[in-house]
């Protein structure tokens, strides 16, 4: 049998609304097919176009098996390149971002134009045709803000989810925006269970104290929706009189979803006391209760919207059983440390968050890599969006492998 075969046969055998068969979170095999089928070949959230705000200024990831750098050019336009320079194939930008007046490879020096073309390459003869060792591009998107990275030789179609998530995102005016905070976590699990981990507040109440003082899961929102409870129909019309899309739009696959559902009763942001973090606000509604805007596109991203911030969340993984995720606190780019906000209180709840979220993500990998683990049923209740998320991943690599 085959790789993917073997890999296929894995995902068959899970039953209708249990979690995954214990190899599919821990076996290298499982893993390469992952990067392949998925990662290789999917849109990948990779950071903000305000990060990037001069001309030379450059962020990077691993996508997989493909470093890659994101660069705004010296003609305003940000573009992806593989990381790997066309000599040797050293990486040419070396650090996380950072700003160059050129492409410059740190072992021998070839020199790239923002653009990718190449413009030095010292001893190589009079034959040598630079022209034809530019920096390799890979696909690149930008949708308000949001740099999407495709390393696949042929994109899929990015039309549809920037014509759904752009009026969602479009009223929080995040071209206006900076970073104000960044964390950079490993979590020592498969990337998946990131992901099942995030879909899911069944474990809030006994894990998340901190988050429980604003945030209040909705779950008729939770999975592919159901019935819609009044309070959520009301808070959507209010927002949606003030100009903010709200009600539910979710991916016919179930790759993306949109949707914006209240907070706590009092509660306007995700700090300690429910009260805003930031003077000013990211959005022009009018509306001082907008709750918050919740946006996922498998496999690499979640986002949350507040009034006065947002929060985007970039998941990369590392291995079979290692993911980075990355947090980025946006605020209004005008707004002043120390003045228009406190890190710390700006920070406090997610950051602990995470971590909360960590120790369970890496108790669920050492559970469910034991050889007595048997893949248990989600509840009905609370479990609908754990679900939707596997079975997702599974309509998509079966799709995939069995081609």
């Amino acid at each position: 049998m085959d790789k993917n075969t073997a890999v296929l046969a894995l995902i068959r055998q899970r039953k209708e609304r249990h979690a995954l068969p214990r190899a599919l979170y821990s076996d290298p095999d499982v893993y390469r097919q992952d990067l392949e089928q998925i990662w290789h070949k999917e849109w990948i959230f990779a950071g903000h176009t305000f990060e990037l705000e001069k001309p030379g200024q450059y962020l990077t990831l691993q996508i997989g098996d493909y470093p890659i750098a994101v660069v705004r050019g010296g003609d305003g336009q940000v573009r992806a390149f593989h990381n790997a320079c066309r000599h040797r194939g050293s990486k040419v930008c070396t650090e996380s971002s950072g700003k160059v007046a050129k492409l410059v490879c740190p072992y021998h020096k070839w020199t790239f134009d923002l653009d990718g073309k190449l413009l030095f390459a010292g001893n190589m003869g009079p034959e040598f045709n630079a022209a034809d060792y530019g920096l390799k591009p890979a696909h690149c998107q930008v949708v308000n803000s949001y740099i999407y990275v495709c390393v696949a030789d042929q994109a899929p179609d990015f039309t549809r989810f920037r014509d759904a998530v752009s009026p969602f995102i479009t009223p929080h005016n995040l071209d206006d925006c900076k970073v104000a905070f960044e964390s950079n976590l490993v979590e020592r699990g498969n990337w998946k269970l990131v992901f099942e981990n995030n879909r899911e507040c069944y474990h809030c109440d006994g894990t998340h104290p901190e988050l429980l003082n604003s945030f209040v899961e909705n779950l008729s929102v939770a999975g592919v929706g159901g019935e819609e409870d009044p309070e959520l129909v009301a808070h959507w019309n209010r927002c949606e009189a003030a100009g903010l899309p709200s009600r539910l739009v979710m991916d016919e696959a179930g790759q993306f979803r949109m949707t914006r559902i209240p907070l706590s009763a009092g509660a306007v942001s995700y700090t300690m006391d429910g009260k805003p973090a930031v003077a000013g606000r990211l959005d022009r509604s009018g509306e001082a209760d907008i709750g918050a805007l919740l946006y996922f596109n498998y496999p690499s991203t979640w986002n949350h919207f507040l009034g006065d911030h947002a929060l985007s969340f970039r998941v990369l993984p590392q291995g079979p059983n290692e993911t980075l995720v990355t947090t980025k606190w946006l605020v209004p780019k005008d707004a002043k440390e120390g003045i228009d906000y406190d890190i710390e209180r700006l920070t406090k709840v997610w950051i602990a968050t995470n971590d909360q979220d960590r120790r369970l993500v890496e108790n669920s990998q050492a559970g469910v890599s034991s050889p007595a683990y048997e893949p248990g049923p989600y509840s009905s209740i609370a479990e609908n969006g754990v679900c939707q998320f596997v079975d997702w991943y599974c309509a998509t690599m079966t799709d995939r492998l069995a081609d």
